[in-house]
């Protein structure tokens, strides 16, 4: 199975605002998650969609850009720059501005099987047919009733 990788290193946005716009990605196709950014208003949208694309320019399949699927996509913290803001009486307050690593992870979609129908169980405790209800007394023994 074929990977391909792309991370970004020390952007300057928070990690919490950046993982709003992965969680939108993760498990589509990348033409699926193309448009999905290019639709989303957020700033980190545009961020992200650059590190999918070189994501898919990595894996070296423009052809099978359809074929390729986002399997994990993860933001983690980098460093944070410390400033700070001077405030009333001689005071000095800290200012975190954090920055974000982002990292996508592709792989080729996998075939899908063709074995037949799968077969439906009934609920644990439940009849699924009037017959076997009827075998099984009338009565449904996986339930209480309440006090």
């Amino acid at each position: 199975m074929k990977e391909a990788r792309a991370i970004a290193n020390y952007i300057r946005l928070t990690p919490r605002k950046a993982r709003l716009v992965v969680d939108l990605i993760r498990g589509l196709t990348t033409g699926d998650a193309l448009n999905a950014l290019s639709l989303c208003r957020k700033r980190a949208a545009l961020i992200v969609r650059k590190v999918l694309v070189s994501a898919i320019a990595n894996a070296g399949a423009r052809e099978k850009q359809e074929a390729m699927v986002v399997s994990r996509v993860y933001v983690d913290e980098g460093p944070t720059l410390k400033r700070y803001m001077p405030r009333a009486m001689g005071r000095a307050t800290p200012i975190k501005k954090r920055t974000s690593r982002i990292t996508i992870v592709l792989r080729e979609q996998e075939a899908k099987k063709q074995e037949g129908k799968p077969v439906k169980r009934p609920s644990r405790g439940a009849a699924a047919t009037p017959a076997e209800e009827k075998k099984a007394g009338g009565k449904n023994k996986g339930t209480r009733k309440m006090a």
